[in-house]
């Protein structure tokens, strides 16, 4: 029934040194749906895939506001990023009632860390499912971090988490020192991009992703499908426009006899091979 002796609650160390619970939640935000974020000097991007369990059924929000400075993406179980994302909004709202101020980013990331992290030494809680992209900006500047159902966190300049996050990570590994001075419109392509790299050959429709934009004047918001449709459709027609160029160099081998048809025969083989796989998130993830 269980994996071993020693995942039967959070609080039984197992003798290497590990909490069996503390990874199963860990796991809960490497299955659930992409989400990516990034940021320049000025404004921060969230982006994150929405896939319904059926044909019939409605996605889940994975993208929320929690005040005009701060919002977040999830990539786990909803429900826990629910519960999370109303305690940070609240803490926002008790903070500029009594200081008449906005909450600090740093400051709110700490107290969420904290209360994640409290689950992990209670035999009779469980840790959050659910791992978070929070995103805003204060007076020391725009900032993005990655909270830890183990209660850890990290600041970014780009971060994807999520099913198939690698293939974001890696183009966002390669594009982050240009992040730094990207205007709101590089920012938001960037986002698409890394989004489209984690669909696997799925093609990317407004639909089946969400684009939210916070910088200096400009309060959280998420963008409506048509204007993130608008600009899928951009991006793509310069794909294809840069399509076309590589075409005179694959032909030059062609030409040069029988090891080119050869090779060309090998590479049509290692493309069948690498079909890409359809993995079912469980539980709307």
């Amino acid at each position: 029934m269980f994996r071993n002796q020693y995942d039967t609650d959070v609080t039984t160390w197992s003798p290497a040194g590990r909490l069996f619970q503390v990874e199963y939640a860990m796991e809960a935000v490497k299955q659930g749906s992409a989400a990516i974020g990034l940021r320049s000097k000025t404004h921060v991007v969230l982006a994150c895939v929405n896939k319904a369990n059926s044909e019939l059924s409605s996605h889940q929000k994975k993208i929320f506001k929690v005040d005009d400075h701060i919002g977040v993406a999830i990539a786990g179980l909803t429900a826990d990023g629910r519960v999370l994302s109303r305690y940070m909004r609240s803490e926002c709202i008790n903070y500029n009632y009594t200081y008449e101020s906005p909450l600090p980013v740093g400051r709110l990331v700490v107290q969420l860390a904290d209360k994640a992290q409290v689950c992990t030494q209670r035999s009779w809680k469980r840790p959050y499912g659910v791992g978070l992209l929070v995103g805003g900006l204060d007076e020391s500047g725009a900032h993005l971090y990655y909270n830890c159902p183990s209660g850890n966190y990290f600041e970014y300049q780009a971060f994807a988490i999520g099913s198939r996050s690698q293939a974001a990570k890696t183009y966002l590994e390669r594009r982050f020192q240009s992040f730094t001075d990207s205007t709101r419109e590089d920012l938001i392509k960037d986002a698409l991009i890394a989004t489209r790299e984690t669909l696997q050959g799925e093609k990317l429709r407004s639909s089946i992703c969400t684009v939210a934009v916070m910088g200096v004047g400009e309060a959280f918001h998420i963008l409506d499908q048509d204007n993130v449709q608008k600009l899928i459709d951009a991006f793509e027609i310069v794909g294809q426009d840069e399509a076309p160029a590589a075409e005179p160099d694959a032909a030059v081998p062609a030409e040069q006899g029988a090891p080119a048809e050869g090779g060309a025969g090998a590479g049509a083989g290692a493309d069948a091979g690498a079909a890409p796989e359809v993995d079912v998130a469980p539980m709307d993830i």
